[in-house]
């Protein structure tokens, strides 16, 4: 079947950390009511709002303090992950009772082709998302945003369209009505950074992204310009995969346009140490290692230089990763040249461990430094699942954390 004569659901639970919370404290339903990670700490941030909190301009990740000066008889609750999780699972079931193809895009959205079972629920897939939500409503005591389409990309924008407890339906008819005059933001994986660029060139909304030259798309972001752009003119044939049938992960890198051009050593230390954090975090989340890794720089001419270099055996440290990194920036750039985005991407990944030169006299040593550095790093994983992700940062990181970088675009 033509891939743009599918059928693509995708639904995405309303507030979903403060909705389960909210099932606790019936009574609080009509309140302000905010999910954050310590009650007692002005650092604290905002997990999740309910829709009386929104009213109010709360947002997601802002500090506690932020939020009660909006609103200040907002109520906090503190997170109870298990939960989270556990409803998850639970909502995921009644999906998969009308298709095998449920790919989950975080703990609260997931897509659903149900493009060869819908004849089995009355063939309209409009009328099934309605189902569904119903389903989910009656149940679990959850609402979902669905939104319906012919590919992923729309099938998202149509869940964030209308909110809370709703479907839209984004077709082959009316699609170019509904989506172009949308920001260019709103489509999947235009991040801050990207949006700052297209926007010097006038290209604010996904109309004129979608009208503009492809190459000049690409000239500007790269791969991920012309990703952009067919998404932009509703060309994602991507599939819905089944969570037992994800692609291997072949990359993992992080990259970041800075708010000032770095012109010295210690900026671009800095900016490395953050993103190979974060690179290497998630390289042990997922239970892999890397065995090269590669440094992307960019000035503020938007020219770009790439190198990359194998490792002397796999590795998914920070520490390794940052002075390989290094070593690679070191090669091609002198301050002050000034940078504007940083990029690392970790490569070759296996998921064992791996030596790629015959070990010298000081082997033993050095497997007790790695030793050491891995209890290390997995302890920082530790405090941060617990605690939040700026609970805890290395000092080469001065006091942030790479996942503050989650803005620009991320590869695995």
């Amino acid at each position: 079947m033509a891939w743009d004569k599918r059928s693509i659901l995708h639904c995405d639970l309303n507030s979903f950390f403060a909705s389960v919370e909210l099932l606790s404290h019936p009574e609080l339903r009509e309140l302000p009511v905010a999910v954050c990670g310590d009650p007692e700490s002005r650092k604290g941030i905002i997990l999740a709002k309910n829709e009386s909190a929104k009213r109010f301009g709360v947002r997601t990740a802002e500090t506690i303090w932020q939020a009660r000066e909006k609103c200040p008889d907002l109520i906090l609750l503190p997170p109870h992950r298990h939960l989270y999780r556990d409803f998850s699972r639970l909502v995921n079931h009644i999906y998969g009772q009308y298709t095998d193809l449920v790919e989950p895009f975080g703990i609260d959205e997931s897509w659903l082709d149900i493009t060869g079972s819908k004849h089995l629920f009355g063939g309209d897939a409009a009328a099934i998302a309605d189902e569904i939500r119903g389903r989910v409503k009656r149940e679990l005591g959850l609402t979902l945003s669905v939104g319906v389409s012919f590919n992923k990309v729309f099938a998202k924008l149509g869940s964030d369209y209308k909110k809370p407890d709703a479907t839209t339906v984004i077709s082959p008819d009316n699609w170019r009505d509904i989506v172009w005059p949308l920001p260019v933001g709103d489509l999947l994986f235009a991040g801050p950074a990207a949006q700052r660029v297209l926007a010097q060139y006038g290209i604010k909304t996904i109309g004129q992204l979608a009208q503009t030259d492809r190459a000049l798309s690409e000239r500007l972001l790269g791969k991920l310009g012309g990703q952009l752009w067919s998404y932009a003119n509703g060309l994602d044939a991507s599939p819905v995969r089944p969570q037992d049938q994800q692609e291997q992960v072949k990359s993992v890198g992080n990259s970041f346009t800075f708010p000032e051009n770095l012109t010295t050593r210690a900026q671009v230390r800095h900016g490395m140490a953050l993103l190979c954090d974060s690179v290497a975090t998630r390289l042990r989340q997922q239970g892999l290692y890397c065995g090269a890794v590669a440094v992307g720089i960019r000035d503020p001419a938007f020219k770009n230089i790439s190198r990359q270099k194998h490792l002397r055996h796999s590795t998914h440290l920070m520490r390794e990763l940052l002075e390989a990194s290094m070593e690679l920036v070191d090669k091609v750039w002198r301050p002050p040249s000034p940078i504007r985005l940083l990029s690392v991407t970790a490569l070759a990944l296996t998921e064992e461990w791996e030596t790629y030169e015959q070990e010298s006299l000081f082997a033993p040593q050095q497997h007790r430094e790695d030793a050491k550095r891995e209890q290390l790093e997995r302890a920082i994983d530790a405090i941060r699942r617990k605690y939040g992700d700026g609970a805890i940062a290395y000092g080469d990181a001065g006091g942030g954390t790479a996942h503050h970088l989650a803005e620009d675009e991320e590869e695995g």
